[in-house]
């Protein structure tokens, strides 16, 4: 029998988002003019180290991406320095998949990439 660990973070799908969830996308940046969820704040995973101060207020800070990996390790690092985030499990494209509202920054409709 394999042995299962919890996540060093907190977790929750998609389909238990609050309405008023604070997201924080931290998708690369043709990913995100793609399609996004409407709200959300965007800072890549590539640039949050020196673009802390712009992480949205929340309580708690909800981050998303594509599938959950880079989410994951935001969420966890975000954690482990004051803030209170927790990882969106499926990301956005399970937003996506559930048919939730996507905006784009391109003229094309709206898509996951």
């Amino acid at each position: 029998m394999a042995l299962v660990t919890a996540p060093e973070f907190p977790e929750i799908p998609v389909s238990r988002l609050p309405e008023d969830a604070v997201l924080l996308d931290v998708r690369e940046d043709d990913e995100w003019a793609a399609g996004h969820a409407p709200d959300a704040v965007h800072i890549p995973m590539t640039t949050l180290a020196e673009r802390l101060d712009e992480v949205p207020d929340g309580d708690p800070v909800y981050v998303i991406c594509r599938s959950g990996g880079r989410s994951a390790r935001v969420t966890s690092y975000l954690n482990g320095n004051g803030w209170d985030a927790v990882n969106v499990e499926g990301g956005m494209s399970m937003w996506e998949r559930l048919g939730k509202p996507l905006v784009s920054e391109t003229a094309d409709p709206p898509q996951v990439i």
